[in-house]
């Protein structure tokens, strides 16, 4: 069963009609009509005036009509030349975030996309970066904090960027193609893109692993296509082409735009060319003498072509293919072949008759400006691109379908930014540990949620014409309640006894100043002081014994003038017969002694000074010893005269007035004995004194004012009444 196929070639220079049979797999042209726009009304495979435009689409459509009957459909193609490709990049932080899933690296993929989107949109000078198709993206890298890494999923880190290369058509390109064609009674059969036209018919699906360029070098623009892999890797325009060979024809030999063009196409089939200038001469040149000519422009057409190759290849091709006709600007294969270092015979012009697929090819023009007509009608009908409209968020949208389109797609297209969909993190609450600021990070805002047709689905998952979207924000994380226990862990109980009583101390933790419990939410500013090691001033301040913190200081006085530390603590503690500081470290289970010393007797007071404070002697008084004591020294306490037993106190001024020592007598023993003086009124007594030395006793009677002399003569005093 035959099928006819009718396409257009829409070009800078002409419009190409063309009449395709197609039967069992095989394809017959039966009819090619060519005619040239009447004046530049297209320019970089942009339509600039549809109307006129429109009147040569009707002129061809017509001539065709009259051997093949009435046409309402046909297939077009969109220009290659039209297509943008945009490198671009993304980068967000994933610090104390999840591990990254596939979801997160495509929606990172997408974000990146509409960087490029927006930066065409700027280039461009428009707002709306949806006035761009997204018709195929490859990434390039991905990177965790700063390094190339091969693949993000289940990565942790800092930051994570991906770096894509996204190609785009411009709505208005194909809105445009559109209104041209509804001008003219006809209807979009099939739409495909030139570049994809071109290698559907020339580069096959089993060819498409090499590495192959293929340049459509048209009349405006050079429309380059990359296979590589077993697809199409790239695509890329260079804004020169045929029309810059033909302006310098005009300008070397004087000629205008048109008939310029003219000797540029005689050449290609002639050795010789005769035309008149604009002057009226007529000329008649050889093809080598326009060569050397032209050629500075050649050499510019070449290297541009090259370069733009090496940009969307990153290397030299395995093969050029030129197709356009453009490709028979004179000596450009072979200065192709030099600036990609390739044979010569790795750059070659492909006519009709490589087209696989098409019979009776020996009737045909073998010209290579044919390739791309043949194969919008071949690859429209294989490979058509069709719209398809989906509602995002009860909006309609339309999609170029030149690929398996996604939900993601759908979300370009409808200009929803990605990134600004994630729920926002909770507020931190940044508090003040010990002397160092700390954040507490808030939750972290949950993704979108995405429904189709009413269920939960993926960026990932592919939609269907009609398909109903709703995309909901997700929802912002809230500001977190941390406890001190959450901050400090389970904070331990200290055990001591002090003084053989036992205490159970908690570690106490301070906030803005205040003791709080361990339950204590903190809040934003909060200044929480705590240490896991309690010093001995923190103890005693816990266990209400803040007093002893103060007298924890030396017990110094004066005496004579002269300062003396008489301890080096007023409140002493010890563990294990050690003092320690009020900043020694108390561990659990220590046994602490507290001792204090708040005052003294003069009498210790002397005798740590190491002064002599009295003299006595030891007598036997009627059978009975009595130790006679004389003071020899005078002691005055802040100026007031005290005895040995009288107590000093921190800071008192003490003067000790020393005095000789003294023989006792006889009298003084009365100071030292109970004796009733009222029973002796009246009577009489004698006094004897007995010295036993060596071996003898002698006894003398004495005198009250007899001295009394050491106990080493044992002496003996015996009254009789």
């Amino acid at each position: 069963m035959s099928q006819k196929l009718f396409a257009l070639d829409i070009g800078t220079r002409s419009v190409i009609g063309i009449m395709l049979e197609q039967t069992n797999g095989q394809y017959n042209v039966l009819d090619l009509v060519a005619e040239e726009h009447e004046e530049r009304s297209m320019l970089d495979g942009q339509i600039h005036n549809i109307v006129k435009v429109s009147d040569v689409i009707s002129s061809v459509k017509s001539k065709l009509e009259a051997k093949h009957g009435p046409l309402s459909k046909v297939c077009v193609a969109a220009a290659g030349r039209a297509l943008k490709t945009k490198r671009a990049a993304y980068e967000t932080s994933i610090l104390e975030k999840p591990l990254m899933t596939p979801e997160d690296i495509l929606h990172l993929e997408l974000t990146a996309v509409q960087q490029a989107q927006y930066e065409l949109a700027e280039e461009e000078d428009t707002d709306d970066m949806t006035n761009y198709y997204c018709v195929g993206y490859s990434v390039l890298h991905y990177y965790l904090d700063g390094s190339e890494i091969g693949s993000l999923v289940d990565q942790q880190g800092d930051t994570a960027k991906v770096e894509i290369i996204a190609t785009f058509l411009p709505k208005v390109v194909v809105d445009s193609l559109l209104s041209a064609l509804k001008r003219a009674d006809l209807e979009m059969d099939a739409l495909t893109l030139e570049p994809i036209a071109a290698i559907q018919v020339l580069i096959p699906k089993s060819m498409r692993r090499l590495n192959v360029a293929l340049v459509d070098i048209g009349a405006g623009t050079s429309d380059i296509a990359i296979t590589n892999e077993g697809t199409v890797t790239a695509y890329g325009m260079v804004p020169k082409a045929g029309d810059e060979i033909t302006e310098s024809v005009s300008e070397k030999f004087l000629l205008d735009f048109n008939r310029a063009e003219d000797v540029k196409r005689k050449l290609m089939n002639q050795q010789a060319v005769q035309f008149e200038d604009i002057l009226g001469i007529q000329h008649e040149v050889d093809y080598s003498d326009v060569v050397k000519e032209i050629n500075d422009s050649v050499e510019q057409l070449a290297r541009s072509i090259s370069d733009e190759i090496l940009t969307l290849n990153q290397k030299p091709p395995q093969a050029v293919m030129l197709v356009g006709g453009g490709s028979l600007t004179p000596e450009l294969p072979r200065k192709l072949s030099e600036h990609l270092s390739l044979p010569e015979n790795r750059v070659a012009i492909r006519g009709i008759d490589a087209i696989q697929n098409l019979t009776e090819k020996e009737d045909l023009p073998n010209s290579p400006e044919y390739i791309t007509p043949i194969g919008i009608a071949i690859a429209a009908k294989q490979n058509p691109v069709k719209y398809i409209s989906v509602t995002v968020n009860k909006r309609t949208i339309r999609l170029f379908d030149l690929k398996q389109l996604t939900i993601g797609d759908c979300l370009l297209a409808a200009g929803i930014k990605l990134n600004k969909l994630y729920g926002k993190p909770g507020m931190a609450v940044m508090v003040d540990l010990n002397g160092k600021s700390m954040t507490l990070p808030g939750t972290h805002g949950s993704g979108p949620v995405i429904k189709i047709n009413g269920r939960e689905a993926s960026v990932q998952e592919p939609i269907q014409h009609n398909d109903e979207l709703e995309v909901l924000k997700g929802e912002d994380g809230v500001t977190p309640d941390y406890t001190v226990e959450d901050l400090l862990g389970t904070i331990p109980e200290l055990t001591v006894r002090i003084n053989n009583e036992t205490y159970y101390l908690p570690m106490l933790v301070k906030v803005n100043g205040e003791t709080i419990p361990n339950h204590y939410v903190v809040s934003d500013g909060d200044k929480i002081l705590w240490d896991s090691k309690s010093s001995l001033e923190h103890v005693l301040k816990q266990i209400g014994k803040g007093n002893l913190v103060a007298k924890h200081h030396a017990f110094k006085v004066r005496v004579n003038h002269e300062e003396k530390v008489l301890f080096k603590q007023m409140v002493e503690v010890k563990r294990n017969g050690q003092v320690l500081k009020l900043s020694d470290e108390v561990k659990n289970q220590d046994q602490l002694d507290v001792i204090h010393h708040e005052f003294i007797t003069i009498e210790k007071l002397l005798n740590t000074t190491i002064h002599e404070v009295e003299q006595s002697i030891t007598v036997q008084f009627n059978g009975k010893p009595v130790q006679l004591t004389k003071q020899l020294a005078s002691v005055y306490r802040n100026g007031e005269k005290c005895d040995l037993d009288s107590l000093v106190y921190p800071n008192d001024h003490i003067i000790l007035e020393q005095q000789e020592h003294a023989s006792f007598i006889f009298q003084d023993i009365f100071n030292h004995i109970e004796l009733d003086l009222d029973q002796l009124k009246g009577a009489r007594f004698k006094l004897w004194k007995t010295i036993k030395k060596q071996g003898l006793s002698m006894t003398f009677k004495m005198a009250t004012s007899c001295l009394l002399s050491s106990d080493k003569h044992r002496k003996k005093l015996i009254m009789i009444i």
